[in-house]
């Protein structure tokens, strides 16, 4: 109990106990350098679920549309110290959405500045601003033709303090920004510079996904954003690689693994081995995967038309929380692909397996031939 008090009083220094029994305390709750005055009186049993807490009208006032919360609170924090830590973090929150609430509204030249800038950039990259002139989203095409936006969240205190910029890029976007006010360098402008510069500096990246996407079948991801570098593309029947492209050096080897049954797999990274020294950075990803691999990507619909199947053999999905199905049964005569989870639950119940370490040994629930699940970290 003497713990308790004493950290009662370290926390909330502003208040005291009114008499001996300590039901009753009165003093001060403080929150964004303010202190707002409060009244806690205690059951004679000390349990909290049936006090009462009595404010200020600055504070109700603050409070108000909380009062659901305060209520719960106490009848679930454990102590007076516990209930009086949640009530500070509820304050904090009340008084920051009041802030916001009736924060004042930007001077008339910021509006006039932002027009003035616009109509520079021009009216036709403008895709979206709101009524307040806090979030404008603007537009550029890039030499390939590829269009791209551009998100900014101004503060109050624009030009003096830079937007949040939000981009699709593959690499972070920090504009550079010079607090002065009417600095060239702190305008609309001076970002949508910046901002075509950084384009450019991708568009080798994007072509090499582009012609990924346009000449293979890829897995995942199933609509692949400007930002993702990684692509899972069919190569036949149930096996599949995927690639992680350096965005700054897109023409150089990518990072590869196979997914698929061993007896195809193996023979894919021995090639990769023993190709590597064939890659060419002057040609695109995908042709000198080609060369590398000595194989040739089938296209989407060629594959669609033949026995390429990829729904898992237990669950007949697909796509399962976001994963698609990479266990392959080794056996050449089956190759029926699984959910890692779904083929996990399936060995778990089968009194014949036997597991070591993360390693399950089982029998495959189509042809009944040994298989192997590795449980991995992997989402999928």
């Amino acid at each position: 109990m003497a713990v308790t008090e004493a950290s009662l009083l370290r926390q909330c220094p502003l208040l005291l106990p009114q008499n001996r029994s300590k039901t009753v305390y009165e003093g001060f709750i403080s929150a964004q350098g303010r202190d707002f005055h409060l009244k806690v009186v205690l059951p004679e049993d000390l349990q909290l679920k049936n006090a009462r807490l009595l404010c200020s009208w600055q504070l109700r006032t603050i409070l108000n549309g909380y009062h659901q919360i305060v209520q719960q609170r106490m009848q679930h924090s454990p102590d007076l110290m516990s209930f009086m830590m949640e009530l500070k973090m509820l304050l904090e929150v009340a008084l920051k959405n009041r802030q916001e609430l009736y924060a004042p509204p930007p001077p008339p030249q910021f509006y006039s500045s932002l027009i003035e800038e616009i109509g520079t950039l021009g009216w036709d990259r403008l895709v979206y601003v709101d009524t307040c002139f806090s979030t404008i989203k603007l537009k550029a095409e890039d030499a390939s033709g590829r269009e791209h936006l551009i998100t900014l969240k101004l503060k109050a205190k624009y030009p003096a303090e830079s937007p949040d910029c939000f981009v699709d890029f593959p690499v972070p976007f920090s504009a550079s920004w010079a607090p002065q006010v009417n600095s060239p360098q702190s305008s609309l402008i001076s970002i949508y510079s910046q901002f075509l510069a950084a384009i450019e500096s991708l568009k080798a990246f994007w072509d090499v996904m582009d012609e990924i996407d346009e000449k293979t079948w890829v897995l995942e991801p199933e609509k692949p954003p400007r930002s993702a570098t990684a692509r899972r593309i069919a190569l036949g029947n149930n096996v599949s690689i995927n690639i992680e492209v350096d965005p700054r050096h897109p023409t150089m080897l990518p990072e590869c693994f196979f997914l698929g049954a061993d007896h195809v797999v193996k023979p894919l990274g021995i090639k990769l081995s023993r190709n590597i020294h064939l890659w060419d950075p002057e040609n695109s990803v995908l042709q000198n995967l080609k060369d590398v691999l000595e194989i040739d990507f089938p296209a989407r619909a060629i594959l669609e038309k033949s026995d390429f199947t990829m729904d898992c053999g237990i669950c007949y999905a697909y796509q399962l929380d976001g994963a698609i199905p990479d266990q392959v049964c080794d056996n050449s005569q089956c190759g029926q692909p699984f959910h890692q989870i779904c083929l996990y639950e399936w060995l778990r119940g089968l009194l014949t397996s036997r597991q070591s370490f993360n390693i399950i040994f089982g029998e495959c629930p189509y042809c009944s031939k040994p298989i192997t699940l590795k449980m991995s970290g992997r989402k999928h």
